[in-house]
């Protein structure tokens, strides 16, 4: 639609609705009067309170009247409550008997209407309007509780209801609706946990869905804007109970378990010595014989309305994933005798998705089958259960494909993991560690070598003005961990450079692999170069047994970094700060709201289970005890939020330049790169909606620097949620219309098209364990070799190879883990596909998002093409898995595509 006849739209729009009509309309049920004497209210005169609509597009500015009673009005209310799995209360235990005589006699909620308005003879508040809501019907999951209150002349727009909930045990309340205004309804979208009375004396805070920034909040509605987030916040003392709302910051202090055995303690992360992001405060006692550590407890508190709710599916990834870690993983434990064992055959790997692991017989016959359908199928006779995995589109299409030099080198354009590639602009590679610690800084990686392996097309110098030489970089980053790493049984790890050259087609051909071991004792640095090109049994081997360990490499780094610190941990301390210092009504925290859905939960779920001392982490990838800690040396060097954005990341990388005069203003360096080609059409239509947004609430510069709520939430993130960086000069600072933008957009990006690019293709390309080993347990064969081992490689080098991958009982349960961490939820929320109440009602917004909403799904068309084209070598061909990692909608289960709003899995 053009941009002239959407404008004229919401102008239209504007004109002829009222304030009122901005907040959200759930259906309700007529029932009784209200339980409580209505607060007689003076007729006063009127009042002309004009507020102002602002409309981005096409820059209408319209005036439009707010829903006042100029006398009294008879006002029907509907509260919408969901039922949960259990019923309607969550944990009812003895409490029902209670809570049935709250019903019988009419006082399910207090609700109390308050105005936008001062009094104009007194100047304070109003007092509010009270009245108890009864119990109306019941259909499927939702319940109606209706009342009617008497609104006085003069009473105002109503602006927030006070809740007052009754019963002994919360409840999820969906929305208030209030009927008989004479302007039309007013909506209060509440989505959120109402605690009991009986746990906090203190009414909960809805207010209506018309947001405000701080400056124009209406002054009936100022108090309880500050008392709001003045309870958000606490006071940062005591432990958290399960049904607080409280919001606060503490570090990585609760990983290990020092008081069972000081092999699992683990250091701090966050401070001085090992910076890191700071995570929710939950309070919890210290332990025992570390007192930097927090002791664990039954529940891992988050802030109520941050738990996965309770009326979603049993088939929730979030819930199926707790099934695989406590449930799960324990059967597969008790399958494998010998931990340590490997596979022996090939064939052994192909087994697991032909024939299956049987599992010994549950103690909960059907339960993990009814929780877990794509990987328990199947009964046997004795009560066993058949753990069977689908066998990955990735080797469905092509069995052999992870053999493949040009596999390996397609999937760092198109794969898991296509953040690391990076042009190489310094020649000869050099390390930029302390030489007396590490050894010679200088690579055996020689202009010689490589004009060899480009075949005599071109010179290094050619190929590096041309900008065809580029690097996977693992050398310094790992170098420092090997040594300590080598002390752990069953790994092992390397500093490692991987280059690539970039043909005439668009795709890469991998040129030479460097491991280096650093000096350890009495042994001086040790390193080789392994090259594809070898004409011998002996240097193929060894290739691919380099590449093996590259691919591990790039797993661990992808899992601690890519995915884990700059998309789930980076984005907590926004989360954080957004609830502290932005106020439900501010426009800011409901535009970022649906991308903060459970982030917070599926973290605490990772700090209990994943990243944690012993956890599927640490048991399953090379760096071991150690993967906190190099994710810790990752942020402290490499993370900076202003290269988080989909294009600086790219030119900081070098794969890509700024051009004004190309699509997205910039050129990137490989045309062919999928990732980027797909990340920056979404990257742009996300821009551009945000764009829409903020502008429409901001029209001046002024207001963002101003916004004492917004500069609030901006500075904690810094200085709190990123305490350790917070002095960094890179840092954006809110002085614009566009600064606010870029800020917004990069937390959007970076919970939904980052954490989609490298989350929902991990069973794809790492459910065949052999693509991407998550671990490499054995050196290299020429690494100091004794005689038995460099025979055992002459004889057979196959079994090396499968030596050095993962064990049996590491492989089934990184596989099982995959499968699920890659799954979409039936209840997923992707980017673009749903409104938010307060967006719907209002024309310029929700006009905004409908050009959005048209915009992913042009994506969706371009990305189809795209992969059709044969002429785009890295995304499609024979055997080839089509990219569409970042194609916005998808089906749930394990697709390999689907965009969510949020870091929920």
């Amino acid at each position: 639609m053009p941009l002239k006849m959407i404008s004229s739209q919401i102008q239209k729009l504007n004109s002829t609705k009222p304030l009122s009509s901005l907040l959200p309309k759930p259906s309700i049920l007529s029932h009784g009067n209200p339980s409580l004497p209505i607060y007689k209210q003076q007729h006063l005169p009127k009042r002309q309170a004009n507020f102002r609509i602002r409309a981005a597009l096409g820059n209408a500015k319209v005036l439009s009247k707010p829903s006042t009673t100029e006398t009294a009005v008879k006002v029907k209310a509907t509260v919408t409550v969901k039922v949960t799995v259990g019923g309607i209360f969550t944990n009812i235990g003895l409490t029902i008997p209670l809570d049935e005589l709250t019903e019988v006699f009419g006082k399910s909620f207090l609700l109390e209407l308050v105005s936008s308005q001062l009094d104009p003879n007194t100047g304070l508040e109003k007092e509010t309007i009270k009245a108890y809501a009864h119990k109306a019907s019941q259909k499927d999951d939702e319940v109606k509780y209706e009342t009617k209150f008497t609104v006085p002349a003069g009473f105002g727009a109503v602006g927030a209801v006070l809740v007052e909930n009754q019963h002994h045990k919360e409840i999820f309340l969906k929305d208030i609706v209030l009927e008989g205004f004479p302007n039309g309804p007013v909506n209060v979208e509440c989505d959120s946990w109402a605690h009991s009375k009986y746990d906090d004396s203190k009414k909960r805070i809805f207010f209506a869905n018309k947001s405000y920034i701080t400056s124009e909040t209406p002054d009936g509605l100022k108090r309880l804007r500050e008392q709001e987030l003045e309870d958000i916040r606490g006071n940062g003392e005591g432990e958290r109970k399960s049904h607080e709302r409280i919001y606060d910051y503490d570090t990585y202090n609760d990983l290990g378990f020092p008081d069972i055995t000081s092999k699992l303690a683990r250091p701090v992360l966050g401070g001085k010595e090992r910076p890191y992001p700071r995570r929710c405060r939950t309070g919890r006692r210290r332990t025992r014989t570390d007192p930097s550590s927090e002791s664990k407890s039954l529940i891992n508190y988050v802030p109520r309305d941050e738990v996965f709710s309770e009326v979603k599916q049993f088939t929730f990834s979030a819930k199926t994933l707790k099934s695989v870690l406590n449930a799960l993983l324990p059967s597969i434990e008790s399958v494998f005798e010998d931990p340590k064992l490997g596979f022996s055959y090939f064939n052994s790997i192909d087994s697991l998705f032909d024939e299956g692991v049987t599992l010994p017989k549950p103690k909960n016959p059907g339960f993990l089958r009814s929780v877990l359908p794509r990987l328990v199928k199947t009964f046997r006779e004795g009560g066993d259960e058949l753990l069977l995995f689908d066998t990955p589109d990735m080797i469905d299409r092509d069995k052999f494909s992870w053999f493949k030099d040009e596999e390996f080198s397609r999937q760092t354009l198109a794969g898991l993991n296509p953040f690391s590639i990076q042009l190489v602009t310094e020649w000869p590679l050099t390390s930029k560690l302390d030489p007396e610690i590490y050894g010679p800084p200088e690579s055996m990686i020689t202009t010689e070598l490589l004009e060899k392996e480009i075949g005599g097309i071109m010179t290094v110098e050619q190929a590096m003005k041309q900008k065809r030489i580029f690097m996977l970089d693992y050398h310094d980053l790992y170098l420092p961990h090997v040594n300590k790493v080598r002390e752990l049984e069953g790994t092992t790890l390397y500093g490692s450079r991987t280059l690539f050259f970039l043909m005439e087609n668009g795709t890469l051909r991998p040129l030479a692999i460097e491991l280096t071991r650093p000096p350890s004792g009495d042994k001086p640095q040790w390193k080789q170069v392994f090259t594809p090109s070898c004409f011998d049994a002996t240097g193929c081997w060894l290739w691919r047994l380099a590449k093996a360990h590259v691919c591990a490499h790039d797993a661990g780094y992808h899992q601690l970094v890519i995915h884990w610190l700059r998309t789930h941990c980076c984005a907590e301390p926004y989360i954080i700060a957004a609830n502290r210092q932005l106020s439900a009504m501010h426009p800011i925290n409901r535009l970022l709201r649906p991308h903060f859905r459970y982030t917070m939960e599926i973290n605490a779920l990772a700090r209990e289970s994943l990243i944690n001392a012993a956890g599927i982490i640490e048991t399953t990838f090379s760096p071991g005890k150690y993967c906190m800690e190099l994710s810790s040396v990752a942020y402290d060097k490499l993370w900076r939020f202003d290269t988080e954005a989909l294009p600086a990341d790219l030119i900081r990388r070098g794969m890509a330049v700024e051009d004004p005069t190309a699509r997205h203003g910039l050129k990137l360096t490989i045309e062919d790169y999928p990732f980027a080609n797909d990340g920056l059409v979404l990257w742009d239509a996300i821009k551009e909606w945000v764009g829409d947004y903020v502008n429409h609430y901001y029209p001046e510069a002024i207001m963002v620097e101003s916004d004492k709520e917004l500069q609030a939430w901006w500075t904690e993130v810094r200085a709190k949620g990123h305490e350790d960086k917070k002095d960094e000069p890179w840092w954006p600072v809110l002085k614009t219309q566009e600064n606010l933008v870029h800020v917004l957009t990069t937390i959007i990006w970076v919970t939904s098209g980052h954490h989609a690019a490298v989350n929902f293709g991990q069973y794809m390309y790492g459910g065949y364990f052999p693509n991407r080993p998550t671990i490499a347990r054995t050196n290299m064969p020429t690494e100091s070799p004794s005689d038995e081992e460099w025979k055992l490689f002459l004889k057979k080098p196959e079994l090396s190879l499968l030596k050095c991958f993962p064990t049996q009982l590491q492989a089934t349960k990184v596989m099982a883990v995959l499968n699920v961490l890659s799954s979409h939820s039936p209840d997923e929320e992707y980017i673009g596909e749903k409104t938010e109440p307060s967006w719907e009602e209002n024309p310029v917004i929700k006009a905004a998002f409908e050009k959005f909403a048209g915009r992913l799904k042009e994506l969706e068309g371009i990305i189809d093409e795209r992969n059709t084209d044969l002429n785009l070598k890295n995304r499609t061909g024979a055997g080839v898995v089509p990219y569409e990692l970042l194609k916005p909608f998808s089906a749930h289960g394990v697709t390999g595509k689907g965009v969510p709003n949020s870091i929920s899995i």
